[in-house]
């Protein structure tokens, strides 16, 4: 069994491919590049490619398969990024994989306590020697109505972490979860747009959930409400959000996501030309904070998630069942 990580980054990951490789008996070989037409012959006589969200199209998918590719094996939780109906239609396998909870969860929380308390302006403003108080006073969390869309694993996660800080916590998602109950309230997504001070994203990327935050969700939302995104771009209309910051209904946004992001993030664009004009804009505000998708990046999620591409062509070279299966199913 052999696997071929695409976008390897060694400074982290090559050492545990290392690890599992030699645990699992399973031979790899790698490129800090995404995959592309001068790279993919790298991946013949491997059976699997492990790859971050990058280009996973039918055509790409074909090419992988020209070469004896089977499985696609997503080193994320997403999977969005793979036109999963063509990989089943030829016949080849995807996965994902998982891991703690906790980074994630806890960065979001972060993120809306950093928002909240205009944190990121207050220390632009400190690099430039600015010390006064006009314009920087910010909410306690412990006062604020917290909505949290999306219960699964890191959505649960942030409830129980944030109801000891005392707050008032709404939950929505379209299977409840009873543990959840214990901390939220679960309510319709009008009244969580209507009551909530703070709203944070845990849902899946679909097609269903495209644009769940849109120019009529955000119309809804309570004055000065905060956004924030620690899940994925494609959840949040782009041009909506930033209609509704340079108006004033929005009170603030803190996004680790952002939609159009492939190419960017993970890459050193110091002294670049960057064409994502929204991000140039929302960057541009004083009650928005950016980071580059790296809420998940701690030891413990980065072994996780290479340790789950090898389980998973063990499983699936093996006639086994695993839970990162997300193959197309009719």
């Amino acid at each position: 069994m052999k696997i071929c990580f695409y976008s390897l980054r060694e400074f982290d990951e090559l050492e545990f491919c290392k690890k599992f490789g030699k645990e699992f008996g399973i031979e790899f070989v790698y490129t800090c590049d995404y995959p592309n037409k001068d790279n993919i012959e790298l991946a013949r006589g491997c059976e699997a490619i492990s790859i971050i969200p990058c280009d996973m199209s039918e055509a790409v998918l074909k090419k992988f398969q020209d070469v004896g590719v089977k499985y696609i094996e997503c080193r994320s939780i997403g999977y969005d990024h793979v036109d999963l109906k063509a990989a089943k239609k030829l016949g080849m396998k995807v996965s994902n994989v998982s891991y703690p909870p906790d980074g994630v969860a806890n960065y979001a929380i972060m993120l809306m306590m950093a928002c909240s308390r205009y944190f990121g302006h207050i220390l632009k403003r400190v690099e430039l020697q600015d010390y006064s108080l006009k314009n920087k006073i910010g909410k306690d969390i412990s006062t604020s109505t917290v909505g949290i869309m999306g219960t699964g694993k890191i959505g649960s996660t942030v409830i129980r972490h944030l109801s000891g800080f005392g707050c008032r916590i709404l939950a929505y998602d379209a299977y409840q979860n009873d543990e959840v109950k214990k901390y939220a309230e679960y309510v319709s997504m009008d009244k969580m747009l209507a009551e909530c001070d703070i709203i944070s994203l845990h849902m899946n990327a679909n097609e269903e959930n495209y644009h769940v935050i849109d120019k009529e969700a955000i119309e809804k939302m309570k004055d000065g409400a905060i956004i924030v995104n620690t899940a994925r771009g494609k959840l949040i209309d782009s041009k909506a959000l930033i209609a509704g910051l340079e108006s004033g209904k929005l009170g603030g946004a803190a996004l680790d996501v952002l939609e159009n992001e492939d190419g960017l993030y993970f890459h050193n664009r110091v002294g670049e030309v960057i064409s994502n004009h929204d991000m140039a804009i929302l960057r541009s505000f004083p009650n928005v904070i950016i980071s580059p998708h790296t809420a998940f990046y701690t030891m413990e999620d980065v072994e996780d998630m290479v340790k789950g591409c090898f389980e998973s062509i063990y499983a699936f070279e093996n006639g086994k069942e695993t839970v990162h299966e997300v193959t197309y199913k009719e």
